[in-house]
């Protein structure tokens, strides 16, 4: 009967302290500060008056709702210096919109994505007339007419020189005068105008003729072939197919980013910037180049500095991308964020937010 009290006692004791260890251990989560990594990325995370908004913010704050963290925010100049604080452990984690790729898997952990994106392509607008005129005056289209002139020549040269004998009204005359009756003649007969103020006489005269006849209705259809080409060619070339279509353009992009990482892997040469908005200054300068970015913050930025009219994103876009909380590696973080992070984004309130930045 004394044992069995002296168990129940030491139980209760054991309870207790362990009672006391685990709200010591509550206290002692709830009562840290964590240093969360933010890097200005419109419209994502952008300076306020009172601190910092942007989606970014505003999802995690719905999610510290349910937590209850003490935090504070540390910024850092560039996309690079921001993976390399989470990577270091410098930070706690970064809310920032981060995409998960398998080399940064490799350094860090990411939590559930919030936001899925896609890696997109800018360009600046072009004139169609001027895309036109650009093309009639190809080097492609002149030499093509140059080609057509001096086959018209050819044959009018033929003609004038079997009948400008038995036929001299008609192809006559030496020199200048005869060759200019013959490419006359040449000239409307492969626009079949046919006037029938010159026909050729002679034997040789004919054949000459038929043979154009027959080139002429091959040379016209290819003229107009040719035309037409050069009247569309440019909206052709300026379509983004594949990834090697990229080969044909000078490329830039945001430093550090994973659209660095896809024109690397596919070894596509490309400049670097800082960040969306010096992107977008870049194409006003450049406007034969191409920018690669995350599609919202070039929509934003496009909007922001009131460019719709300048600058267009494709609608074909190269990858799609998932946003992540990013931890460093190994981080038990993830496990008390993830829940939280997940039954948020099932909210009525999410959703609101979700259609407000889209």
């Amino acid at each position: 009967m004394m044992i069995k009290k002296i168990f129940s006692v030491i139980s209760i004791v054991l309870i207790g302290f362990a009672s006391a260890i685990a709200q010591d251990s509550i206290q002692a989560t709830s009562s840290k500060t964590y240093t969360i990594g933010i890097r200005q990325t419109p419209p994502f995370v952008e300076q306020a008056p009172n601190g910092y908004s942007g989606l970014s913010i505003e999802t995690w704050e719905m999610v510290n709702k349910k937590l209850g963290w003490n935090y504070e925010y540390k910024i850092y100049g560039s996309l690079a210096e921001l993976l390399t604080a989470v990577e270091t452990g410098e930070v706690d984690f970064s809310i920032n919109p981060i995409t998960v790729t398998d080399n940064r898997m490799r350094k860090m952990d990411f939590s559930q994505p919030y936001f899925i994106s896609h890696t997109a392509i800018a360009q600046k607008k072009k004139s169609n007339a001027w895309a036109v005129v650009k093309n009639l005056w190809s080097w492609e289209f002149i030499s093509a007419l140059l080609v057509l002139i001096g086959v018209i020549f050819i044959f009018g040269f033929l003609v004038w020189l079997f009948e400008r004998k038995k036929n001299d009204a008609e192809f006559g005359g030496k020199g200048f005068k005869g060759l200019k009756e013959g490419f006359w003649w040449s000239a409307v007969t492969m626009t079949t105008v046919g006037y029938g103020d010159k026909s050729p006489q002679t034997t040789g005269g004919r054949v000459v003729a038929l043979v154009w006849m027959f080139m002429a209705i091959i040379i016209i259809s290819s003229l107009t072939a040719s035309i037409a080409s050069a009247l569309t060619v440019e909206s052709i070339n300026n379509e983004i197919n594949s990834v090697a279509d990229l080969d044909r353009f000078n490329v830039v992009t945001v430093g550090s980013s994973s659209s660095q990482e896809f024109l690397d892997l596919y070894q596509i040469k490309h400049d670097e910037v800082t960040n969306g908005a010096a992107g977008i200054s870049y194409l006003i300068e450049n406007p034969n180049d191409l920018f690669i970015y995350d599609e919202p913050i070039l929509d934003f930025e496009i909007e922001r500095q009131e460019l719709e009219d300048e600058i267009q994103v494709l609608e074909k876009t190269l990858k799609k991308d998932y946003f992540s909380y990013s931890f460093p590696k190994n981080s038990t973080l993830i496990k008390e964020i993830n829940p939280s992070l997940i039954s948020t984004m099932k909210t009525m309130e999410w959703s609101r937010l979700m259609e407000n930045y889209n």
